[in-house]
């Protein structure tokens, strides 16, 4: 996949919430302050400042292009992204307000991509439906062009493996082998490609369910589910505003306490142990998702960081459950993937004779997609 791109900057952490109704809020106090106390909300930068003007996101038709300090303009829709490792959040989709939106992504968001993300430090793959928009790692979109109509992978190589292993092989299918059989190595992320038409079938068919399980039910698939009917449930009803998560190994339960005195608190169970200890980037996963949802009553936040909302939502519930079943699937996919053997691979000077390597240096740039004219600042347009 050789077209990457650095990770979206955004600059200030209001513009991002678990929630859009937070987003809708903070939008909305942001938009009715006036001088200094707006300079103050927005949270100024060098790349971005309330004076400073910029181009309206590809794809975006809502927002506005003028200077926020001389217009808000209407509220953009927040849009789905992945904030964090398995954490779905939202975002507000104005360039304005985004140190560095990666407007070359934009161009290529829709409902046909899905987007690999790796990690350095430790050399970790994602693969998501949704824009990733945190410091999470290089971006590999799957596709270069909008509606899937060019795959982002180096040119010749889908030709090759059809012809080594007798089928048609897809982009999809490339992504769900690098899923089976990457590892991390002293350069990155890095995936052997079998040279036997056997172990591509297997890698194929455990690939094809760590995407599923991985995308969550996104695109119209189906939200993944544990074996044998198990599935967590809301044992006790979760407090007003929890603050501390446990987890029991012995019972299977997750305990979402109060804290802080407060006796209250709620339980989910059954959660397997390998969900709770399910890690991401050197994090447990589960634990990173509770404290992004508690980071608007932290003593130390202010202005717009502080909005949000005033009781724990009942869908924040019910994204908990889901990613627990997703951890635990994926804990259970772990071992397999592990001991999966790719057999005899195909070597670097194979891919030179069929023309796959080198890669050439304009797969490694984005594709030209701009079918039609782009808002640049103050409502100019951009140059075709």
């Amino acid at each position: 996949m050789p077209w990457a791109v650095g990770s979206l900057r955004l600059g200030r952490a209001w513009v991002a919430a678990p929630d859009p109704a937070t987003l809708r809020a903070r939008w909305a106090a942001l938009a009715a302050a006036e001088g200094p106390e707006r300079e103050r909300l927005f949270r100024p930068t060098r790349a971005r400042t309330p004076g400073a003007g910029a181009a309206a996101l590809p794809g975006q038709r809502a927002g506005s292009t003028a200077r926020f300090t001389d217009t808000p303009g209407p509220r953009p829709d927040p849009v789905r992204i992945l904030r964090e490792p398995f954490d779905e959040q939202w975002l507000l989709p104005d360039q304005r307000l985004i140190d560095r939106a990666r407007p070359e992504l934009w161009r290529v968001l829709d409902e046909h991509q899905l987007f690999a993300v790796e990690s350095a430090q430790p050399a970790e793959l994602l693969v998501t439906a949704h824009l990733p928009a945190g410091r999470l790692g290089r971006i590999r979109p799957l596709h270069r062009r909008p509606g899937g109509a060019e795959p982002n992978l180096a040119p010749g190589l889908t030709h090759l493996l059809g012809e080594r292993y007798g089928t048609w092989v897809t982009p999809e299918d490339v992504l769900c082998w690098i899923l089976a059989a990457g590892r991390p190595g002293p350069r990155g992320y890095e995936v052997p490609l079998t040279a036997d038409a056997t172990r591509w079938r297997a890698g194929l068919e455990l690939g094809h369910r760590l995407l599923s399980v991985r995308l969550r039910g996104a695109r119209g698939g189906e939200a993944p589910r544990l074996p044998g009917g198990r599935r967590p449930y809301v044992r006790s009803a979760l407090p007003a505003w929890p603050r501390e998560l446990s987890y029991d190994p012995g019972s299977e339960t997750l305990t979402v306490g109060g804290g802080g005195g407060d006796t209250a608190v709620g339980t989910v169970s059954p959660v397997p142990a390998g969900a709770w200890e399910y890690e991401a980037q050197g994090v447990r996963v589960l634990e990173s998702w509770f404290a992004a949802r508690l980071a608007h009553r932290d003593p130390e936040a202010e202005g717009l960081d502080a909005v949000g909302p005033a009781q724990w939502p009942q869908g924040w519930t019910s994204e908990l459950l889901a990613l627990v079943t997703t951890l635990a699937l994926l804990a259970e996919l772990e071992p397999e993937r592990g001991a999966f053997e790719v057999g005899p691979v195909l070597s670097a000077a194979e891919l030179r004779v069929a023309g796959v390597l080198p890669v050439p240096g304009w797969a490694r740039r984005p594709a030209s997609v701009l079918d039609h004219q782009e808002e640049g600042p103050g409502g100019q347009f951009a140059l075709l």
